[in-house]
């Protein structure tokens, strides 16, 4: 009796998604997609380098010169993005597991002023500190028949900087405000809420994630970043008990910024003007994941994915997205 009963408990749990396989966490860029058993903690380390160059309107892409004839002094060029993102989880329960996240990010831009005479003056500005701290919860619904159902919400509490400055052509040699791009933070506390379904066979897995973030008041310059809406869909191959690989197709969908600073004058740069911001995109990754299933480094993960806009529609003159790479360590206990 005793005997029967282990077996099907044994068989039972063969038959739930499980996470200790390489394709059982989804590409490193998507977060909250996994939970773990009661009592299990994971700490992470993500590097997200993110490239944004040359301008488009809309789906057009126009020239700088396009841009300055619009009635803009100043248009940015380029600018590469930074973040360090540090993570723990801990599952108090087998149907909860509590999440918190922090990171650092650098923002670096380089732009060109045009002056009353016709000439182009270049410049560069720079921002960097810690951004907003995220906590929050996921709670699994559920695991079986090699499928897997969890909702995952988080707040966001505006602990980055909405403050950055530096110097430029029209303020040196003092520092004035950056614009809504180099800013650090979003300066209000936000609801992120989410659903992620998986599935798994014995060589390969899936997953759907959909993820929303709400930003709920203004904040203190009077002003609310874009809502956004993310739709994540991955297909994984385990080509090994300790190797993957994953492709990833993203559609996000981002509001415009709500209200304005009024410390930042909107013909002054295109960065500075609300109704460049937001817009449409689709996006496409290609990954892997190493998974250490024993020994001195059992449970350690190392992820990378490399992605590229397939599709964007910014709103207004904007900067073009290049790629996005993002690796990653996950260690669980």
């Amino acid at each position: 009796m005793f005997l029967s009963q282990q077996i099907t408990a044994q068989e039972k749990e063969n038959q739930n998604w499980s996470s200790n396989r390489p394709d059982g966490h989804a590409p490193i860029s998507v977060m909250a997609d996994h939970y773990h058993g009661k009592g299990g903690w994971m700490f992470s380390y993500r590097l997200m380098n993110m490239n944004m160059e040359s301008l488009l309107s809309g789906t057009d892409a126009i020239s700088n010169t396009d841009a300055h004839d619009a009635g803009y002094m100043v248009t940015p060029l380029k600018m590469p993005m930074q973040m360090h993102m540090f993570g723990t989880m801990y599952a108090p329960s087998d149907r909860i597991t509590l999440l918190a996240m922090a990171s650092v990010v650098k923002n670096d831009m380089d732009l060109q002023m045009r002056m009353a005479s016709g000439m182009i003056v270049p410049f560069s500005t720079s921002s960097s500190g810690f951004g907003d701290i995220k906590l929050g919860m996921i709670y699994k619904f559920i695991n079986k028949n090699k499928q897997s159902l969890h909702g995952n919400i988080t707040f966001s509490l505006p602990t980055g900087s909405i403050t950055e400055t530096d110097v430029t052509p029209m303020s040196s040699p003092n520092e004035a405000l950056l614009p809504y791009p180099m800013q650090i933070g979003s300066g209000t506390f936000d609801t992120n809420l989410g659903v992620t379904y998986l599935g798994q066979k014995e060589q390969v897995s899936w997953g759907s994630q959909l993820t929303t973030t709400l930003r709920f008041g203004k904040n203190s310059d009077d002003y609310a970043l874009g809502n956004k809406l993310s739709f994540n869909n991955w297909f994984a191959v385990k080509a090994k008990d300790w190797l993957s690989f994953s492709a990833r197709l993203e559609g996000k969908f981002v509001n415009k910024i709500r209200g304005a600073n009024s410390n930042l004058m909107p013909m002054m740069v295109t960065t500075a003007d609300t109704d460049n911001s937001g817009g449409t995109y689709m996006n496409g990754g290609l990954g892997f994941n190493l998974l250490a299933p024993k020994g001195t480094f059992k449970d350690l993960r190392l992820g990378f994915e490399y992605a590229t806009p397939l599709y964007q529609k910014p709103n207004g003159i904007q900067l073009k997205n290049k790629e996005t790479i993002t690796v990653g360590l996950q260690y669980a206990l």
